[in-house]
């Protein structure tokens, strides 16, 4: 018998993207609501991808089965 086979966890994989070079992307919170309130320029800031810091991204990539 070998080796189980690594689980993706779903719900790290529908939260952050893998980019061709390996960075792993995170979008911007707080767009859901409360959006009036909020400045246009901030809206427009939540709609990019960010890149995670390293440590993170490390921890992230295991979780995803990489």
């Amino acid at each position: 018998m070998g080796k189980t086979k690594m689980k993706t966890h779903k719900a790290t994989a529908k939260r952050f993207k893998i980019t061709g070079s390996g960075k792993v992307m995170r979008q911007h919170s707080g767009r859901n609501h409360n959006t009036g309130k909020k400045s246009e320029s901030n809206r427009r800031e939540a709609r990019k991808w960010e890149e995670l810091s390293k440590g993170m991204s490390k921890k992230v990539k295991k979780s995803l089965g990489l």
